[in-house]
């Protein structure tokens, strides 16, 4: 055995064949989709022989271009079982973005939801090496792929064979990460397997560091009693995949729905018995919460113990909403990124007295830096960084990937993606903000999740992003994008300002207020920069 995915998911299913994997659901009632791991296997297998007799060998490329659906964990399992690489394609991409992405993937296949079909016939003609489509029947039977070159994948999967015979694995084979774009165009980020599920697939325990010395530990570590766990967010979101894979691996439960719905979550939560729940911050966990809170029926919700959130803000206001309402809940609060792994973990339990701040435990290998990558003291903000086992390189960007991917004078190896932060007297981790939407006015550094974080807290708001516009006197200036909450009266600028005063310096405050119908964000809740710096730009 090696640490290497398909490995580490058959090992699962040959310690714990009889149990349910996967239940996944649609966010508008019927079709439930259920696997056992041994069924999930048998599926995997005949569609990895399907890509093989179709000519997709080791490293090469295959993209994933669907809803959070059954198919999409097959494809991703049958993809790592022959050796090659699965590229997650955001269904969310217009045409240009979505050429760009594939014109740098280049996968030799495409296994997509027959809605999406429009947009493959549009990009197809310029990917003159994607020679196999895979079509995902979803329902709609508008013949909207009839143009195309596809095979069903159904009937794909019942050509392949249902054994398991594949060539040995390895550490060494590749895993592709496309990361959002919140600020510009998709990265894809590439890793070794062994790599990636220590930084992000739970090879080094977030509680205590402990390293997995092999794989074999991992399932013979799992809980006797099957965990069900919950990820809300995209699969096509490294966040989402990650969950996912760490549950698999543990012989654990993963339900998937097909799109984010408030309520039919916690329909799921109450009929599946749900313990775990993942959300990305507070685009989702807002809308949660609120649901919850307005429900006229009430939800039995006694299965849930806990509520995880992971790449992106999950602000202090709505962490305690979610803690006073669920007095044992225990909460976490994931920092980490596509390129760099975990880096730290809040923790809390209801009526600990904790508050549920943005302060971190730093993971394992876990680093605060200067720009010459040194470690820096306690009380110094640097840049966050990770070391060991880290990406190899950016898809196609070998500028971007010296600037991220570096190595230190005494030889070691980080990912220095850019994030902000400051090693706290503790030994503990306090995240500050985005390297990329770091404000700089009138010398003094501003992190926008900071003074987003206290705007969130004001009565009048929904949703905000927090971004820099230029000034002639100060350079950038703060300025707020806010999305007011149903029935409340307008906010005016003074009434933020007077709000802010109370929990932050006064440079930080912002000076600027757009008034917006809504936050637009990525489908992984992170804000959508470019729209934001659009609508402040002069």
């Amino acid at each position: 055995m090696e640490f290497n995915l398909a490995d580490l998911f058959e090992q699962a299913v040959d310690h714990f064949p009889g149990r349910e994997a996967i239940t996944c659901a649609r966010a508008d009632g019927p079709g439930v989709q259920r696997r056992t791991f041994a069924e999930l296997d048998e599926r995997a297998n005949r569609l990895a022989h399907h890509l093989q007799e179709s000519g997709v060998g080791p490293g090469d490329r295959v993209g994933v271009y669907a809803l959070n659906r059954a198919e999409w964990v097959e494809s991703l399992l049958a993809i790592c079982k022959i050796r090659a690489v699965c590229v997650n394609v955001n269904y969310r991409y217009v045409a240009d973005e979505l050429s760009y992405l594939l014109a740098m993937a280049e996968p030799v296949a495409m296994i997509f939801h027959e809605r999406f079909a429009p947009q493959v016939a549009a990009v197809l003609p310029g990917l003159p090496n994607l020679r196999h489509l895979l079509l995902i029947d979803d329902g709609d039977g508008d013949g909207r792929a009839e143009a195309l070159p596809t095979v069903s994948f159904e009937k794909a999967m019942a050509s392949g064979s249902p054994e398991r015979d594949f060539a040995p694995r390895s550490g060494d084979d590749h895993y592709l990460l496309f990361t959002g774009g919140t600020t510009g165009l998709p990265k894809g980020v590439v890793w070794r397997q062994e790599d990636v599920f220590f930084a992000l697939g739970g090879g080094i325990d977030v509680t205590n560091g402990h390293r997995m010395a092999t794989p074999e530990e991992i399932v013979t570590t799992a809980y006797d009693n099957q965990l069900t766990f919950f990820p809300i967010a995209p699969l096509m979101h490294g966040a989402t995949q990650w969950g996912l894979m760490q549950q698999l691996f543990r012989g654990n439960r993963a339900v998937l729905l097909d799109r984010f719905d408030p309520a039919r979550v916690w329909q799921l939560t109450e009929s599946e018995k749900i313990n775990l729940v993942m959300i990305t911050g507070d685009a989702m966990g807002r809308p949660l919460i609120e649901t919850l809170d307005a429900a006229d029926a009430g939800y039995d919700l006694g299965s849930m113990f806990g509520l995880v959130s992971s790449a992106a803000l999950f602000s202090a206001p709505v962490k305690q909403r979610f803690l006073d309402r669920f007095p044992n809940l225990y909460l976490s609060d994931a920092i980490g990124s596509s390129e760099g792994g975990a880096g730290g973990i809040s923790q809390y339990r209801g009526g600990s007295g904790d508050q549920a701040g943005v302060t971190t435990t730093a993971i394992r290998d876990s680093e605060v830096l200067d720009d010459d990558l040194n470690p820096l003291p306690a009380g110094v903000v640097g840049r966050l960084a990770r070391r060991g086992n880290v990406p190899l390189r950016y898809l196609g960007d070998p500028v971007k990937s010296a600037e991220v991917f570096r190595t230190a004078p005494d030889g070691t190896r980080y990912a220095v993606p850019g994030d902000w932060a400051v090693r706290e007297e503790d030994g503990r981790i306090t995240l500050l903000g985005r390297g990329s939407s770091c404000i700089n006015s009138g010398g003094e550094k501003i992190f926008p999740e900071e003074v987003e974080s206290v705007i969130k807290g004001h009565p009048a708001v929904y949703d905000t992003v927090v971004v820099g516009a230029a000034d002639e006197r100060w350079g950038e200036t703060v300025v707020a994008l806010v999305q007011p909450r149903p029935g409340t009266e307008e906010l005016t600028l003074q009434q933020l300002q007077d709000h802010c005063r109370a929990h932050l310096a006064g440079y930080k405050v912002p000076r600027r207020l757009h008034l917006v119908p809504e936050v637009q964000r990525t489908p992984t809740g992170k804000p959508d920069m470019r729209w934001a710096q659009g609508l402040v730009a002069p």
